[in-house]
């Protein structure tokens, strides 16, 4: 072989070893980041509940706003941007108002919302002279006032025979014999306790019942917060599948206070199984008291009953059911009686809780609801306020009534 077939060779060679480390490197440089995936952040979402209506409405609100520059993105060092979730922000906790604070307050509002009947009885009752006309006004006030035919004859009675046999009118005296009366209606001996205590081993169970309107998923929301601010441990069962939203409503109120909610993610879904569900979780959770919303559709009285004895039968496979609340609207008058008697016919009720009673003068539906169903009136609502329920109490309420 010559020389310069010997150096072509050479030159060759060296030309294509060149080439060919340059195309490595070319390689090298454009597969940077895209290899195995190793170097991309790969961004995980954590299991979630369903959203409720006052979240969906901040995520749209949100809905193609653009991120502060810096935020909200990460470069992988490929050249790839991977959208990050922000850290979630803990809810915060509110600390419901102590029983006895609810009490001063609302026994204010009972006042002025009810001062107009003791202020009819006093005059009429003081004035002296009085004839039957008299004695009609102040069964036309009773009656008015809801208290009900039966007790406002009793009423009318027993201070028929006072006056007759001491003669007093003075304003002070008359007052005396009103107070010491209509407290013997409301009957203070009742037990007004809520059973909100753990039974043994297992969480006392509470099913709150009521029509649509009554303000009932309401109610259970703000028992929640009486029981809070009492140190108990709360789970709440979204049993009222068929109305729309009444589970998100729930959920909100519950972790306004960090209270658990058990729901069900289909909306129409069985109400005894979800009932089931939320007092297995209580059980779990090692709770003091489940307190589970139930349906108010009181389309007629056999649907209503055979719902409501099933969700009662379901619980009952797993815990014995210790409580069972009628949430009733003060407002209603005697509507609200034959609410009552429905629903007495279909659950055993064991107390009542009256809404909106600072809403209308005829507070007198006490001692009505009372003497009808044969159970105590146990919790109150005087207002819209989260803490406007408190435990009932007899004697504030007949001094308010009477001022």
């Amino acid at each position: 072989m010559s020389g310069v077939d010997s150096l072509w060779e050479y030159l060759t060679v060296a030309t294509v070893v060149a080439l060919a480390g340059l195309a490595l490197i070319v390689g090298l440089v454009r597969g940077r980041g895209r290899g195995t995936g190793e170097r991309t952040k790969t961004i995980e979402r954590p299991p979630t509940t369903p959203p409720t209506a006052v979240e969906e409405e901040r995520e749209g609100a949100r809905e193609g706003a653009e991120p502060p520059p810096g935020e909200g993105v990460e470069d992988t060092g490929g050249g790839v941007a991977v959208e990050v979730e922000p850290e979630p922000t803990a809810p915060t906790i509110e600390k419901p108002a102590s029983a006895r604070g609810r009490m001063a307050r609302l026994r204010a509002r009972l006042a002025r919302s009810n001062n107009a009947i003791g202020n009819v009885l006093l005059s009429l009752l003081s004035s002296g002279g009085l004839d039957e006309q008299s004695w009609e006004d102040v069964e036309d006030t009773l009656l008015q006032a809801d208290l009900g035919v039966e007790a406002t004859d009793e009423l009318v009675g027993k201070l028929r025979t006072r006056v007759q046999v001491d003669g007093a009118t003075d304003v002070e005296t008359v007052r005396g014999w009103l107070r010491e009366e209509l407290l013997a209606l409301v009957d203070p001996s009742m037990d007004r306790r809520v059973a909100a205590s753990r039974v043994g081993d297992r969480p006392s169970v509470i099913l709150v019942v009521g029509v649509n309107g009554t303000g009932k998923t309401t109610t259970v929301g703000k028992l929640a917060r009486v029981l809070v601010a009492e140190d108990k441990d709360v789970v709440l069962g979204a049993a009222d599948t068929f109305r729309a939203a009444a589970a998100d409503q729930l959920q909100t109120w519950g972790e306004r206070v960090g209270v658990p909610t058990v729901r069900s993610a289909r909306e129409g879904a069985d109400p005894a199984s979800v009932a089931f569900d939320a007092v297995r979780s209580a059980a779990e959770y090692e709770a003091d008291t489940v307190i589970i919303d139930t349906a108010g559709r009181l389309h007629n009285k056999a649907g209503l009953m055979d719902e409501l004895a099933k969700v009662k039968r379901v619980v009952e496979k797993q815990s014995p059911i210790d409580e069972v609340l009628l949430v009733l609207d003060a407002t209603t008058g005697q509507n609200g009686m034959r609410q009552a008697e429905v629903f007495g016919e279909a659950v055993n009720v064991t107390g009542i809780v009256l809404t909106k009673l600072d809403g209308t003068a005829k507070g007198g539906i006490v001692v009505n609801v009372q003497r009808r169903l044969g159970v105590p009136v146990k919790l109150v609502g005087l207002g819209e306020g989260p803490d406007d329920l408190a435990p009932f109490d007899p004697e504030a309420f007949v001094d308010a009534i009477i001022g």
